[in-house]
Parts: structure tokens; C-alpha cells; sequence
């Protein structure tokens, strides 16, 4: 600044040019800093010597980018990069000694770049951005596939995985159970938080042990006829009135938790059942616990916020009824 005769302090237009043009480069060397820091922050894949031959290796919080720099592990079975930042499945066709693969939290928006992955027998993408189930055609192996929390629609393009035990497409936008008949191997199947509306097309699903679909849109319990071996059901959070449906089925656990059932009619032939979960639904005459005599095995039932809990003699009447339990709601029996 100048001094003028007067005393008055003032700033010339040149000046101020000046000083606008320092502040803009100053502006955009920290611009330029603050993007040297933010490259700085991710993370790169680095395999030591010692690690080369590692069976497994976790990359986990590690702020990756980028599958690379992968080609020196000859031995590796299990790999791990939960919660990183890869958009992008590449890089990994030469790990042919890879069984399990896990991708979950990233930024991934497609199943791709799988095909040398032949001995991969377990995959889980879960958290990411994936509209569609493709790129498994040479995973013949595939025995568990993790895709929960993605943006999927359909159920498709698994007839290329025969082995498929275990399958999970919780918290999606499905709308229909279909293209399964030919998992004829499925012992688990998680299909809540979807917009399932009926349960279908499981016919061939003959060796299907626990079946999952809670959160959906359902309000009838038809479909689970040719499930012979189904033990666990998982049903809450849906529309249920009632239990009708289960006539064919000998269930070890059922959860109807969160549903508007008043009547119990349909457990009564279950001598297999342990568990019983029916908190939160209309249950509100102890006749209908009564229904439940027939289970002699039941060890834990779960009447929570049914109009029976208010009777004040509640958890006697249910453990004068059904002796057998070791639980009533979270509480152990005396």
C-alpha cells in the first residue's frame, strides 16, 4: 500500500490486480496440494517377498483404487479387499489357485473379468453398485456367491454355477424368485428386503435346507410344498395372517416376527420344531399357544408384543403349556 499526502490510505487498481492474481494462484496451489493429498491417501496393493507365497492376504481399510500387482502369488487361495475403493474387477484371470474373493464395500458396478478364477469357490461383491448377475459363466466351482445390498432386479444367468450352495441377494429390488431350477445343489437361500410379492418356482429346490425372505410383500405361505428338507424359515417383516401352507414341511425353526398372524393353526404336525419366533404379530388367546402342544421338542418361543403379554400371569401360562421350553422371549426358563 501507498501513503498519500493526505493521510487517507488507499490501494491502486494495479495493486489490487496484483493481489487478485496472487490470491487466484494461491487458490489453485492449494487446489493443487489438496489433489497431491487426496492421491496420496489411496492405497496400492504392494506384495513383499515374504508374501509371495501366502496362501491368504487381506487387504481390507486399505484405501485401494486398483486390483494390480498381483501376478507374483502362485499359491494364493483367499483374497481380500473389503471396504477399498475399486470400481473395476481386473487383473486376476492368473490367479488360478483362488477360492475365495471378496469385493464387498467397494465402488464395482459389474461382474467381470472372472474367467480364470476356475478352482473360485466362494465370491462375495455384497455393498456395491451392481445392477445385473452376469460374468459367472466359467466359475463352474462356485459353491457360495454373496451379493447383498446392490441394485439388482432380476435373478438370472446362474445356470453356469450347478455347484451353487449357498446364495445371497438380500437388500435388492427383486421382485420374482426364478432361473433357480437348475441349482438343484441350493441348501441356502436369502432373498430379504427385496419386493418379493409370492413364493415360487422353488420345485427342484429338493435339498434347500433355510430359506430367507423376510421384508418382502408376501401374504401367503404357498410354494413350500416340494421343500421336504427345509428346517429353518425366515418370514418376518411380510403381511402373514396366517400359517397355512406348511402342511408338507417339518420345520426345526420358523421366524414370523413383525407379521398381523392371530391364528397357529398349521404348526401342530411339526415334531422337529425347536424354535418358534412370533413376536410382534395378533396373537391374542392362549388357545392359540395351546396349538403348539404338539411340539414336544420346542425349546424357545418368542410371544413379545402379542396382546397376550399383557396378561400379567404370561410367561407362567406359556411354560405351563408348552413344558419343554429352556426360553421364553430373551429370558431363560427357571
Amino acid at each position: 500500500m501507498s501513503e498519500v499526502p493526505n493521510g487517507d490510505t488507499q490501494v491502486s487498481q494495479s495493486a489490487l490486480e496484483a493481489a487478485a492474481d496472487n490470491h487466484v494462484d494461491s487458490d489453485a496451489d492449494k487446489s493443487d496440494i489438496e489433489d497431491a493429498d487426496k492421491v496420496e491417501e489411496f492405497g496400492q496393493i504392494e506384495i513383499s517377498d515374504n508374501d509371495k507365497n501366502a496362501y491368504e492376504l487381506d487387504f481390507q481399510h486399505c484405501k485401494i483404487p486398483k486390483i494390480e500387482n498381483l501376478e507374483v502369488l502362485t499359491r494364493i487361495e483367499i483374497l481380500g479387499f473389503r471396504w477399498n475403493f475399486i470400481k473395476k474387477i481386473e487383473n486376476l484371470n492368473f490367479l488360478t489357485t483362488l477360492q475365495e474373493l471378496e469385493l464387498y464395500d467397494n465402488q464395482i458396478t459389474k461382474i467381470e473379468n472372472l474367467d480364470g478364477l476356475v478352482n473360485l469357490r466362494m465370491l462375495d461383491i455384497s455393498h456395491n453398485r451392481l445392477r445385473k448377475i452376469e460374468g459367472l459363466e466359467k466359475l463352474p466351482n462356485l459353491t457360495r456367491l454373496y451379493l447383498v445390498s446392490n441394485k439388482i432386479s432380476k435373478i438370472e444367468n446362474l445356470e453356469c454355477c450347478p455347484k451353487l450352495e449357498m446364495l445371497e441377494l438380500g437388500d435388492n429390488k427383486i421382485r420374482k424368485i426364478e432361473n433357480l431350477e437348475l441349482l438343484t445343489n441350493l441348501n441356502q437361500l436369502y432373498l430379504g428386503k427385496n419386493k418379493i410379492s409370492k413364493i415360487e418356482n422353488l420345485e427342484n429346490q429338493v435339498n434347500l435346507k433355510l430359506l430367507s425372505i423376510q421384508a418382502n410383500r408376501i401374504r401367503e405361505m404357498t410354494g413350500l410344498d416340494s421343500l421336504i428338507n427345509l428346517e429353518e424359515l425366515y418370514i418376518a417383516d411380510n403381511g402373514l395372517t396366517h400359517l397355512k401352507g406348511l402342511e408338507m414341511n417339518n420345520l426345526q425353526t420358523i421366524e414370523i416376527a413383525n407379521n398381523k398372524v392371530e391364528d397357529l393353526s398349521g404348526l401342530e404336525h411339526m415334531t422337529n420344531l425347536e424354535e418358534f419366533w412370533a413376536n410382534s404379530n395378533q396373537v391374542g388367546n392362549f388357545k392359540e399357544v395351546e396349538k403348539l402342544i404338539p411340539n414336544s421338542g420346542l425349546l424357545t418361543v418368542y410371544f413379545e408384543h402379542n396382546p397376550i403379554q399383557k396378561d400379567p400371569q404370561y410367561r407362567r401360562k406359556i411354560k405351563l403349556t408348552l413344558p419343554s421350553l429352556t426360553q421364553i422371549d430373551a429370558t431363560l426358563c427357571k
